[in-house]
């Protein structure tokens, strides 16, 4: 199993090493302005490098190759019964807190005075639009069919639990990367180990892991990418330069939508 686990972080080191090439090249951007009327100005930053594209979409790639080459396939069969043999027993849900502990330690160094790439309200709002991404990617699991390790049910492919844990992962590296590599080392660590232990769990086999990561990754992408025109969409100035803005609420428990224009 050690070599298991050896590869998939070898994998993930690789996505993070080019994570914080991407984002370091923001260490020397201008202070990131406050006010709302140039709200489209913070996330002017977050476009990724064409390049850096290409390791999450190389790990869907593999995902969905199990279904047709053998020996990818046979891979999973194998990793399956080092497991069954290893560690017959393992019953945790360490797995379910680890795949949210970078959104945590996002809010939690907000909190304590360290800023990240964007504001509180462009951040959250690029949160919400990659898991709403995964959210639909994760719709392939009632297209495949594929049936459970433990054989309980047929939504295997892919997994849930490690998309989730490598969009939160990418989004701490967008956020904090900029600041120090170390923080996107932290965050794929705990996404590297919340998918480990998904194969340890058999709720998945290994190609369902590989893809969930790799879709992980693109769903924080892809809302990086698009976020910018919808914000600028949101808020722009009209033909007399009067400033309109439409921004998500969330007061006393209910979320909501505002308007403001500029008279």
């Amino acid at each position: 199993m050690k070599k298991i686990v050896f590869a998939l972080l070898c994998m993930i080191a690789f996505e993070t090493s080019a994570q914080v090439a991407d984002t370091s090249k923001n260490r020397q951007a201008a202070p990131i302005k406050k006010d709302l009327a140039t709200a489209p100005d913070t996330v002017k930053h977050s476009h990724s490098k064409g390049w850096t594209w290409i390791p999450p979409a190389a790990l869907v790639g593999y995902g969905f190759s199990s279904f047709i080459i053998t020996p990818v396939r046979n891979v999973d069969y194998y990793v399956r019964a080092r497991i069954a043999r290893s560690d017959p027993n393992y019953n945790s849900k360490v797995a379910d807190y680890l795949q949210v502990a970078p959104v945590v330690l996002v809010y939690g160094l907000n909190l304590a005075g360290v800023e990240g790439k964007n504001r509180f309200v462009d951040r959250t709002a690029l949160l919400v639009l990659s898991g709403g991404i995964l959210t639909a990617v994760d719709g392939l699991k009632f297209i495949t069919h594929r049936q459970r390790p433990y054989g309980n049910d047929k939504l295997s492919f892919p997994s849930g639990h490690t998309g989730a844990a490598f969009l939160t992962a990418e989004f701490m590296a967008q956020e904090f990367s900029g600041k120090s590599e170390w923080y996107g080392v932290v965050a794929y660590t705990c996404a590297a180990t919340t998918g480990v232990l998904r194969l340890y769990a058999r709720d998945h086999w290994f190609s369902d892991v590989v893809a969930g990561a790799g879709f992980g990754i693109l769903s924080t992408k892809a809302a990086y990418f698009v976020y910018p025109y919808i914000r600028n969409a949101l808020t722009h100035k009209d033909k007399n330069g009067r400033s309109t803005m439409i921004m998500p609420t969330y007061q006393y428990g209910a979320p909501g939508v505002s308007f403001a224009m500029q008279l």
